[in-house]
């Protein structure tokens, strides 16, 4: 940060010192055009989540939130209506790798979700902890009914986004307050769980 000095920036913990590089990295020019690109390929095969580029970026242009929602949201769908075609055409030929992925035991709670919910299972999607991806192979793999696919994903992917835009507007700069303060807390603790969760799914 702009002031610290060499001490101060040492003393900060990794995660801080991470959150202040996305923010920085947030107002590039260009980062409205990498969080279109990550949003869409996150939908069909990419694994990093829109969110950590969504976050840092409504964060560092508030007034812009709504607009990154909207943003996040189009190419998510559209994203999802790329996923949908690959399940609906190609899935014979993704199969083996998926059978041997760590996709295939959320894909089985896909298809377990469609067939007791159908398209409702699309909307819980958006808030889902089973990757979005999922859902979209999945619809496409049971055909399920294209434009109630397409509306289910606007609606249940623009919740969650625009939900997070909401969040900025209304604590912004405490949130970012709150954030720069229990950063480290949060990234460490975070990274416990998922390393107990790696075990015990290893091991259980």
């Amino acid at each position: 940060m702009a002031g610290e000095s060499t001490e101060d920036r040492t003393a900060r913990g990794l995660f801080a010192r991470v959150y202040d590089w996305s923010l920085r990295w947030s107002r590039h020019r260009h980062a409205p055009r990498y969080l279109f690109a990550v949003s869409f390929t996150e939908s069909s095969f990419f694994p990093v989540p829109p969110d950590v580029m969504l976050l840092p970026m409504a964060l560092a242009r508030p007034e812009r939130a709504w607009w990154y929602a909207l943003l996040t949201t189009v190419a998510s769908v559209l994203g999802g209506m790329f996923g949908y075609l690959i399940g609906y055409f190609a899935f014979d030929l993704i199969e083996p790798w998926l059978a041997q992925s760590r996709y295939w035991e959320p894909y089985l709670t896909g298809r377990q979700w469609f067939e007791e919910w159908g398209v409702w299972a699309v909307l819980l999607a958006g808030f889902s902890p089973i990757p979005y991806k999922v859902f979209t192979l999945t619809a496409g793999v049971m055909q399920m009914a294209f434009p109630a696919f397409v509306l289910a994903s606007l609606v249940g992917r623009g919740s969650r986004f625009f939900l997070l835009a909401a969040l900025v507007r209304v604590g912004g700069e405490r949130m970012d307050r709150f954030l720069r303060r229990y950063i480290d807390w949060v990234g460490w603790t975070v990274v416990a769980l998922v390393g107990a969760w790696y075990l015990i799914d290893s091991y259980f």
